[in-house]
């Protein structure tokens, strides 16, 4: 009896497998792409894949992969994969895997739990923001940096749970705007941030941009709706520029003026959606 209960506790996982290898085998991969465009599409993305193919035991590979939306490219990956994991799977877990390369040096990965506790997890490191087309193509800025990100969310409750840290080191920013109103240009040795989200509600821990000439805090808060983009911003920028920078980006400065609150400091709401902020 007991060696009937491992039989079976063995064989039906096993089972399984075997049966999503012969069916991932003999799909074309015509169809599986074609899959992936139109979810892509419903969402309101375009994806452009280059060398697609399957990926030894149950995944698929892409030499170079490109997402967009309707105003340009977004991003770029380089090799990228996806593999549904074997050894949660004997187990009952449905866990899928993902890597690619961003730009020349940056890495990507992470994991999507498809199971009861649904959430992902991200990684990513030595990626150059200005090898990150979205900010161009959509945002209309010119962004450098060296940007690094953790984050992972699980959703135990029906409401995603989860942090999220970045990090960007010798960041430039140009041409930034929210909504009409432009930002000041300028350099920060470091960008650091914490997001934590909780019950559907995202928080900023703290977003602090610290610059030789002027020193940014971003604060605030967002309840999280479906798509992401529709979620409404509470939040506020302030700023702190030291004498000279504010003198060299005087314009900017003066667009501003109704938000100062003190002498170098500056007080700016930003509402709107989180794909569409405004001032």
């Amino acid at each position: 009896m007991k060696r009937r209960a491992l039989y079976l506790a063995c064989g039906i996982p096993a089972a399984v497998v075997v049966f999503l290898f012969l069916t991932l085998f003999f799909t074309p991969n015509d169809a599986v792409k074609g899959v992936l465009v139109r979810a892509a599409d419903n969402a309101g993305y375009s994806l452009n894949f280059s060398g697609f193919g399957k990926s030894f035991p149950l995944g698929f590979k892409s030499r170079e992969l490109e997402v967009a939306s309707a105003k340009g490219s977004l991003i770029r990956l380089r090799d990228a994969r996806v593999h549904l994991e074997l050894l949660p799977l004997l187990i009952g877990k449905l866990r899928v895997s993902y890597d690619a390369k961003v730009g020349a040096a940056g890495e990507l990965a992470g994991e999507v739990n498809l199971g009861k506790d649904h959430g992902w997890s991200v990684q990513c490191k030595g990626v150059r923001l200005e090898e990150i087309p979205f900010f161009a193509t959509v945002a209309g800025a010119s962004v450098k940096g060296e940007l690094s990100v953790n984050g992972k969310t699980v959703t135990p409750k029906g409401y995603p749970e989860g942090n999220l840290q970045l990090e960007v080191r010798g960041a430039e920013l140009a041409g930034v705007k929210i909504g009409e109103m432009p930002l000041p240009d300028a350099r920060y040795k470091q960008i650091r941030g914490a997001l934590g989200i909780e019950y559907g509600r995202m928080a900023l821990k703290s977003f602090t941009l610290e610059g030789d000439d002027i020193y940014v805090r971003l604060k605030g808060d967002s309840v999280l709706a479906v798509p992401v983009g529709n979620s409404p911003l509470n939040l506020v920028l302030e700023m702190m520029p030291k004498p000279a920078f504010l003198d060299r980006q005087k314009f900017v400065f003066l667009l501003l003026m109704k938000y100062q609150t003190s002498p170098g400091a500056f007080s700016v709401p930003i509402h709107g959606t989180l794909a569409h902020p405004a001032i």
